[in-house]
């Protein structure tokens, strides 16, 4: 199999296991926040094992300022989690993916209030683009409070993993796998505080559910998306990205029977489109909760351009 092809196999897997990710949520039956506490315990142990199996921990390259950036950058991942499960439940996975995915234009925005970057006038009239898909799937009639409670904390999710971005970005010369590890670990003890152990203990089939979420969509997921990068050109990763927001909305009305109305459904394309532009036009890449560093891992020599929950 040539590289390319089975770069683009794999990331392809790593978006269709994506995509699944509410279902998972949902069908642990647990609170958002205990969700994403043992999503990040398993998740740790997973990526634990991988990085100790690989040898990453050798010549690992995590200064005490490194370190500090990947555990903000877990800070606001995290807590990004919590916000998109609680989505789910306010609305729809389908919704809350969709509105998600507006992370690109919250990157732009913070680029040019933090760092004074220029926004062109392709990049405004895309994010105009995007801000009309918005408004046109987010469906809200008055009274809705349910949708506005999901619209507002789906995007709220979108802004703190755009923080995280921003901050783990700058992290040079150290593995994807070990930041991802970072701030996985660093969301055990800051949800520590709000896990409910007691209702956890009543979950039963629940446990199959979570642990599922911290090995196959935190440490599977991420380690065959960062095999992917190092494989593939910028564009096709951007392009292969939208699969998870099909999968997801696939899965979604499959499994609870959730589907967005027609005039929603005229926003979407106008999302994927804007996003998609804004990320193949910008000049530092829109990277994965643990994005793409200029180290010395071939797993992470590639651009990253994709979003994942």
């Amino acid at each position: 199999m040539r590289n390319e092809t089975r770069g683009t196999v794999e990331l392809t897997l790593a978006m269709v296991l994506s995509g699944t990710l509410g279902i998972f949520v949902v069908e642990s039956g647990a609170s958002p926040f205990n969700v994403v506490f043992f999503r990040c315990l398993f998740g740790a142990a997973a990526l634990g094992a991988y990085s100790l199996a690989r040898g990453y921990f050798t010549g690992h390259g995590l200064t005490p300022r490194k370190f500090g950036l990947a555990a903000l950058g877990g800070v606001f991942i995290v807590f990004n989690w919590v916000l998109l499960f609680e989505a789910y439940e306010a609305t729809s996975i389908s919704f809350a993916t969709v509105v998600y995915h507006t992370q690109p234009f919250f990157l732009v925005v913070f680029g040019a209030v933090l760092f004074r970057e220029r926004i062109t006038a392709a990049k405004f009239g895309w994010l105009a683009v995007a801000f009309a898909g918005l408004v046109l799937v987010s469906g809200i009639r008055p009274g809705d409070t349910a949708s506005l409670k999901g619209l507002g904390l789906a995007l709220g999710a979108a802004v703190l993993y755009a923080l995280s971005t921003i901050v783990t970005k700058r992290i040079t010369g150290v593995r994807p796998h070990l930041i991802a590890l970072v701030q996985v670990l660093v969301g055990i003890p800051l949800l520590l505080p709000f896990a409910d152990f007691g209702a956890a203990s009543e979950l039963g089939a629940g446990w199959g559910w979570l642990a599922g979420l911290g090995i196959v969509h935190t440490g599977l997921m991420y380690v065959l998306m960062y095999a992917a990068y190092a494989k593939l050109p910028t564009a096709k990763i951007a392009v292969l990205a939208f699969t998870y927001p099909a999968v997801a909305m696939g899965a979604d009305w499959a499994a609870y029977g959730h589907h967005i109305g027609l005039v929603q459904a005229l926003g979407v394309p106008l999302i994927v489109l804007a996003s998609l532009k804004v990320t193949l036009a910008a000049r530092t890449p829109v990277a994965a909760p643990a994005p793409r560093t200029d180290g010395h891992a071939p797993e992470a020599a590639s651009p990253v351009a994709t979003r994942v929950g």
